[in-house]
């Protein structure tokens, strides 16, 4: 051990990763129940100690630099193992308090977070949770920084030190309004207005999948290459009308006369279920993809996570039971 490393005070990483969570002096004086002057005064030794500035302020915000973006994720992961090493044999879910930051999509949030919630309730009454939405960040950043503890979505690549396990599969289906009883084809879906919904129209490759330090996460959720194959011969695809970033508007847009939507099966069914829309199958076939939890390895030995991670599993039970394997004759 160097005499550097001796000197150096290890209370210190705490504020500094604190810092890197909250960008704010103010909030992290809160969260560590010091004050602002205390954490000012540490951010000054960080700053001598490490010879650099660590933080610049840019208006109310406090913007780590480069140094500190390569240190984050080592006194993350450094932090976390002393937590987990200490709190190995401790963690019970019936008394733990601690909150949990899920990035999901308004998909996930509506299939999956009802049934978490009833465990919660049931097993661990203490234990909280921030749904973060997963368009316009930076997912695998947010990962690596420690501000997201598990990610939901539909995954192609995965860097080595993330894991991942899966959770269930869709196709694609069409809905539409109640009330509308109109067979679907080829033909009659050319003459629909389309909304699907897109997380990152902008930013997204050809293949409809967002590409951030190594993880590919889907984007656009629906299957728009096999939308585009089944009228090729066709000269003219239906009109992708509104392109949204979220799901909840649809019910209220197929109000509208000649709107459909192309939606994951699942959430045709529950819409279908609450008299919100009709079901019906494409006259198509669409990829069959997985969605998946995901976290950084620094997690794995972590029973709350571990805990959480089945929670997860087991509320997605239900949705494994596509029936995708059955779908009818397409027309």
């Amino acid at each position: 051990m160097s005499d550097e490393f001796r000197r150096f005070d290890l209370n210190l990483l705490r504020v500094f990763n604190t810092l890197i969570e909250e960008e704010s002096v103010l909030r992290a004086s809160q969260k560590l129940n010091l004050t602002q002057s205390a954490v000012s005064h540490a951010l000054a030794r960080l700053r001598e100690m490490l010879g650099d500035e660590i933080f610049v302020r840019i208006g109310s915000r406090m913007q780590p630099t480069e140094r500190a973006l390569e240190l984050a994720p080592i006194v993350r992961n450094a932090l976390h193992s002393l937590e987990v090493a200490i709190e190995a044999r401790t963690f019970d879910p019936a008394t733990a308090q601690r909150t949990f930051t899920i990035a999901a999509n308004d998909l996930t949030t509506i299939l999956l977070m009802p049934r978490i919630l009833q465990t919660l309730r049931a097993e661990a009454p203490l234990i909280d949770l921030i749904i973060r939405p997963v368009t316009r960040i930076d997912l695998a950043e947010q990962i690596d920084l420690g501000k997201i503890d598990i990610a939901i979505g539909t995954f192609a690549t995965t860097p080595s030190r993330f894991r991942s396990t899966p959770l269930f599969s869709y196709d694609d289906v069409l809905i539409t309004g109640m009330g509308v009883r109109q067979p679907v084809n080829l033909e009659t879906l050319q003459q629909m207005t389309l909304c699907v919904v897109s997380f990152g129209a902008d930013e997204q490759g050809a293949d409809g999948y967002l590409l951030e330090r190594g993880l590919a996460r889907r984007s656009d959720m629906y299957d728009r290459n096999a939308l585009e194959k089944a009228y090729s011969s066709r000269g003219a695809l239906p009109r992708v009308g509104v392109v949204l970033p979220h799901f909840l508007a649809l019910p209220a847009l197929l109000a509208v006369e000649g709107c459909a939507a192309v939606v994951p099966r699942q959430l045709g069914r529950a819409l279908e279920a609450s008299k919100q829309a009709q079901m019906q199958e494409l006259p198509f076939p669409t990829a069959v993809l997985e969605v998946s939890s995901l976290w950084h390895v620094r997690q794995n030995r972590d029973p709350a996570h571990a805990w959480l991670r089945r929670i997860i599993v087991e509320s997605s039970a239900t949705l494994r039971d596509t029936g995708w394997e059955n779908l009818a004759t397409f027309r």
